[in-house]
């Protein structure tokens, strides 16, 4: 007697843009969005321009985590597709980006080369080891998040003004290298993203963060 089997039309995965049309998956492209902006703004060097696109990223990537909590009927594939799809904005977001500004900052000189390579290099790991052993516990990050890179470089730069550049050049250098070491540590850090508390302090930084360098690009 023959199996049974499941019609084959129905072992087809949906189309790729399909799931474009997921309202996390938009967030999380309009992250990516303000990434763009960032790495186009660092190669300029409008580095308050950048600020504004490295936080927004991070707001719209936590966004895209709350929207698809509070979302009911979103398949197995649309979940896995999202996870997916905010590992590959991450590097970009979180390592590129801070590399580019890194190198930037720094006037493309080659002894910036070196930091920016593991500044990737950490993000990429950082992301690897996430995607395969996930959260320590269930509940907590091995290693400190990615995301934590921007906001903290973001409030770095609140204080650009108060050194020559040649002195900023090598706090954002050494502080660069600091956050790397700490994504590749073996501490155990907490989603922050998950707190709703966290997620309103977030939101207000982002707004502040906005109207200060916006002023500064007035």
């Amino acid at each position: 007697m023959k199996s049974q089997s499941s019609d084959p039309q129905e072992l087809q995965p949906a189309s790729i843009l399909s799931y474009v049309r997921d309202p996390p998956n938009l967030c999380s492209l309009a992250g990516l969005a303000c990434t763009i902006l960032a790495i186009y703004y660092s190669i300029l060097g409008v580095y308050s321009a950048v600020m504004i696109g490295m936080i927004w990223a991070v707001a719209f990537d936590w966004a895209d985590g709350l929207i698809a909590r509070q979302m009911k009927g979103r398949t197995g594939d649309d979940r896995t597709f999202g996870g997916q799809l905010d590992v590959v904005i991450d590097i970009v977001s979180y390592g590129v980006t801070p590399a580019i500004l890194l190198l930037s900052y720094g006037k493309f000189e080659p002894i910036f080369l070196v930091g920016a390579f593991l500044m990737v290099a950490g993000a990429a790991i950082r992301l690897s080891y996430f995607s395969t052993f996930g959260l320590s516990g269930g509940s907590k990050y091995t290693g400190l998040a990615l995301d934590n890179n921007s906001i903290v470089l973001v409030f770095l730069f609140l204080f650009e003004g108060f050194f020559s550049e040649g002195t900023f050049v090598y706090a954002l250098y050494a502080c660069s290298l600091v956050l790397t070491a700490l994504n590749v540590s073996q501490i155990k850090t907490p989603k922050l993203s998950g707190n709703p508390v966290n997620v309103f302090i977030l939101a207000a930084y982002t707004l502040g963060v906005t109207a200060f360098y916006g002023w500064q690009l007035l």
